[in-house]
């Protein structure tokens, strides 16, 4: 073989062997990119499925909690059995003040009339039903229970009026985010289940100690710590309702209907808070003048006495 034919077959040689390994080098890079393909796509369905789970569980889970409502609520409403825990004195409260944060305010004694001046009962007719629609963060609510406490204690007592309070949440949107009204309604409603005995008390302190309108109000916890301070029974149980805002789907809903119809008032609807109806007539006058609001009662009452009393029909006598 001449050194021509010897230098041609070592260079084929080396173009084969460089030809070989390029074929190795491709395959391994075929087979890399195959793992990776098939790793990523396992990865994706993982993270579907997880999803997928995760999904599955919420949406079961939401099924199977059904929304908890009020057992001993009335049409969306809760009557007065009692007003334990609470001291009401008569007189004209100070303007709103804002939350501290952290914070339960002390209540504010009312400063006594120097001379009061007697103010006319429904004692001497049948028992009259006494309902108010109320907001938590609401003036005029606030203005009317301070300024009527004393007597719709008094009418209560002396099984003279019903009372029946409707929370409602009509102000939601006024507290900087933070559903103020919502979950004052709602932690009434956990009073009114579990402490109903102190719920006026509670419904009290929630007016008399109101936050500012556009303020944050009250966090659950000190919504909790201000049922408490009333002296309720089963504090824990109250406290947990009220931080876990058991019942402000509820409230909510309650709101709701009565914006759309109040019952036994021939299709009238909530338009403002207080709402004040006695034998389902709406009281009109001065929220801030208890005088005027017993007059009324003392008008309705009246009224119903003589339709539910007959005129005797004269007889004659042979």
């Amino acid at each position: 073989m001449s050194s021509d034919e010897s230098q041609n077959a070592a260079a084929s040689e080396r173009r084969d062997a460089v030809r070989e390994k390029a074929q190795q080098v491709q395959a391994r890079q075929s087979r890399a990119r195959l793992v990776r393909r098939t790793t990523l796509g396992a990865a994706v369905v993982a993270v579907v499925a997880v999803i997928a789970v995760v999904v599955t569980w919420t949406v079961s889970s939401s099924a199977s909690k059904p929304m908890m409502s009020p057992e001993n609520v009335v049409d969306d409403g809760f009557m007065v059995t009692g007003v334990t825990g609470v001291g009401i004195t008569s007189g004209t409260s100070e303007a709103n003040g804002s939350v501290q944060g952290g914070q339960t305010p002390a209540t504010t004694a009312e400063p006594a009339e120097a001379t009061p001046t007697p103010t006319p009962t429904p004692t001497d007719t049948p028992a009259v039903e006494i309902r108010v629609y109320v907001d938590y963060l609401s003036t005029g609510s606030r203005d009317f229970q301070v300024a009527n406490a004393k007597q719709l204690t008094e009418w209560v007592n002396e099984d003279a009026a019903t009372l029946t309070y409707y929370p409602v949440a009509m102000l939601t949107a006024k507290s900087n985010g933070t559903k103020y009204s919502l979950r004052a309604a709602a932690a009434a409603a956990c009073v009114a289940q579990y402490a109903p005995d102190y719920f006026f008390a509670f419904n009290q302190a929630l007016l008399t100690q109101q936050p500012a309108v556009d303020s944050d109000g009250y966090s659950d916890s000190e919504l909790a710590a201000l049922a408490i301070a009333t002296g309720l029974d089963g504090a824990k149980v109250v406290r947990s309702c009220i931080e876990e805002q058991s019942y402000a789907s509820w409230a909510k809903l309650a709101t709701e209907r009565a914006l759309q119809e109040l019952p036994d008032t021939d299709g009238m609807a909530l338009t403002g808070t207080p709402m004040v109806l006695v034998n389902g007539t709406q009281y009109v006058g001065k929220l801030d003048d208890p005088k005027e609001f017993a007059q009324f009662v003392l008008t309705v009452a009246s009224d119903a006495y003589y339709k539910a009393t007959p005129t005797p029909t004269p007889t004659v006598a042979p």
